[in-house]
């Protein structure tokens, strides 16, 4: 009867201790924090460990790997493939390349100012024909009365119909216009004790999820660390597809597996993974949905105010379909009334009589284009240059 007593206690015991082993890898798994960074890492950063237990981030930096190109990159210790990620095209160079096209394009403005400007005679109706170019060119009836009476001054003075005189003379007035002096840094710095907060807005459909996969490929291009938030929950997909642009180079989404999930709590928990993971830059996707203005001025707001008890917002990006028009300039009102904008992207300026609303805009807000897509492509983003982009309407 001892003996089997004996034999009890033992069973027991092991039982106990196999127990209570597999409850502290059980909990040990769920305390895994989110948000664990895999992508590039600064030197100074600990070596990067990959971690499953952290469904709210999706990442893709190689760990251990070796290069696969048929299946992708095999993670040895973990057993996993992973994508491959993408090396982005350097900053350098890309708005010449834009330049080209939209030289290229049938772009109205600067094509049809230089073909009336060269006429033999340039009569009140000849004027009125260059005022009605810049308004379809979207460039705003106070800027187009300013730049037709400098225009008027010019060739009242200097007189001359030399092609290449007055290819300098509007190239001259229209930077003025396009104003180069407005600040348009775009490459945010890391602050001391956390990352640079950026809050992308705009309304759905103009390519704003998209930009922003297209603005982390800028950054990494330029060698930042960087997290996305996926807080527009309001749109279906709209998460997957902000971190499978990230997947691409190797930065993480901080996203819910929730739908219809707290924005501005994703927001919250993008920025406490940045700050824990001490990358240089967090930026926040958001929802755009127009038609109801005052649930959107409150959900910004709200995204805004959450993430302030983290850190600051440092800049608001305002993405805009150049293409658009009058629509934009709307959007661009809606938008400032809701959150400080502190810069504009444009996407699909193809230069076809719209190149206008780059100065439209900055007048209305008050606030710099800073980047410009004109293509579908994952490189098509670039910094705005006011004397280059000129020159592309001229060329």
């Amino acid at each position: 009867m001892s003996e089997q007593l004996t034999l009890i206690i033992v069973l027991v015991a092991v039982v106990a201790v196999i127990g209570i082993g597999a409850a502290f890898f059980l909990v040990r798994g769920r305390k895994a924090p989110k948000g664990t960074y895999t992508g590039p890492r600064d030197a100074n950063d600990p070596a990067p460990t990959l971690t499953t237990d952290a469904p709210s981030t999706e990442a893709s930096g190689p760990v251990a790997t070796t290069e696969t190109p048929e299946t992708g990159v095999v993670d040895e210790s973990a057993g996993t493939v992973l994508v491959p990620t993408d090396v982005p095209a350097p900053v350098q160079g890309r708005l010449a390349r834009l330049r080209a096209r939209l030289a290229k394009s049938n772009n109205a403005l600067g094509k049809g100012l230089l073909a009336l400007l060269s006429q033999d005679k340039i009569d009140e109706d000849v004027w009125d024909e260059i005022e009605e170019t810049l308004l379809l060119a979207d460039l705003g009836t106070e800027p187009t009365l300013e730049l037709v009476d400098a225009l008027r001054e010019r060739v009242k003075i200097e007189g001359s119909r030399d092609p290449k005189q007055v290819h300098d003379m509007l190239r001259e007035e229209l930077i003025k216009l396009v104003d180069p002096t407005m600040d348009r840094n775009f490459i945010p710095t890391r602050h001391a004790d956390r990352p640079n907060v950026i809050m992308v807005v705009g309304v759905n459909g103009v390519g704003k999820t998209t930009t922003i996969g297209k603005l982390a490929r800028v950054l990494v291009a330029e060698d930042k660390d960087v997290i996305l938030g996926a807080a527009d929950t309001f749109r279906a997909a709209a998460a997957e597809q902000l971190a499978t642009w990230g997947d691409r180079v190797g930065v993480p989404t901080v996203k819910s597996d929730i739908d219809g999930a707290d924005p501005a709590s994703v927001a919250f928990e993008a920025v406490t993974a940045g700050i824990d993971q001490e990358v240089d830059i967090v930026m926040i996707d958001t929802a755009g949905r127009l038609q109801n203005k005052v649930g959107l001025m409150d959900e910004l707001g709200k995204i805004k105010r959450v993430i302030e008890k983290k850190a600051t917002v440092d800049e608001v990006l305002l993405v805009l379909d150049a293409t658009t028009g009058q629509n934009g300039l709307n959007q661009a009102k809606v938008f400032s009334e809701v959150v400080n904008v502190t810069g504009i992207v444009l996407t699909k300026l193809d230069g076809t009589a719209k190149g206008g609303i780059v100065v439209a805009i900055q007048r209305q807000l008050g606030v710099p284009v800073k980047l410009i897509g004109l293509g579908e492509g994952p490189d098509d983003l670039a910094p705005f240059d006011a004397a280059a982009f000129v020159d592309a309407l001229l060329d």
